[in-house]
């Protein structure tokens, strides 16, 4: 019995390693492959949170020059996590807050080029909405319209859209093109949330160009019932 047994093994063992000579540098080589597929996930995730963390610490750098008004320290902190980290949420935030901060201390120039970049190459679109509206705000403070409205044109996600409308509206205006600035408006009041302080301001505005927005939304709705 144990004969017979011994035999099987050897049969099985036989079996085992003819598989092993037709298939073994396959299955060695897909091993290899997943095997190093998984390291390379593993390396990437910490690069990816290497690069979170390196970024987080430029930010912090950004906003603490932010608040103390330091502006070369600002620029050069701007600076180091956009050509280091430019990828990264942190580098974009940065950004608008280097805008902001250095169009208040009169550095109108270097404002523009941070939103610039973010509206430029930022992934996220609220990012890139923000910058392109406060860039097409400064734009528009500086008598540059054409730049402005190039700013603003595109698509806008969600109340963006409206946001943008009511900015080319101001740019339009301004440049006695009442026609199309009221069109915008028109967007602007309708794409705002009715509950919205700034929904009010865009209302005033087309009050301003003798269209009571209200009244013109009452008047369709009745018409559209009959």
């Amino acid at each position: 019995m144990a004969k017979h047994l011994d035999l099987e093994e050897q049969e099985q063992l036989d079996q085992v390693k003819h598989l092993w000579q037709r298939y073994g540098n396959a299955i060695t080589w897909v091993l290899i492959l997943v095997l190093a597929g998984f390291a390379g996930w593993n390396g990437w995730q910490y690069w990816q949170r290497s690069q979170a963390a390196k970024a987080a610490a430029l930010y912090d750098e950004v906003d603490r020059a932010a608040r103390a008004g330091d502006t070369a320290r600002l620029e050069r902190a701007f600076g180091d996590i956009r050509d280091g980290y430019g990828n990264t949420a942190y580098a974009q935030q940065a950004g608008l807050v280097a805008g902001k901060v250095l169009h208040e201390k009169g550095n109108a120039d270097a404002a523009k080029a941070a939103l610039g970049w973010v509206g430029e190459k930022s992934s996220d679109p609220a990012y890139q909405a923000l910058a392109k509206l406060r860039l097409a705000g400064l734009l528009f403070d500086a008598k540059a319209y054409d730049d402005a409205l190039k700013q603003l044109g595109g698509s806008f996600a969600g109340e963006f859209a409206a946001l943008a409308a009511d900015r080319r509206g101001d740019i339009l205006a301004a440049q006695d093109k009442k026609a199309e600035a009221l069109a915008e408006y028109r967007k602007a009041y309708a794409g705002l949330d009715a509950r919205s302080g700034y929904r009010r301001m865009v209302e005033v505005k087309l009050n301003a160009m003798g269209v009571d927005p209200t009244t013109t939304a009452s008047t369709t709705t009745t018409g559209a019932a009959k």
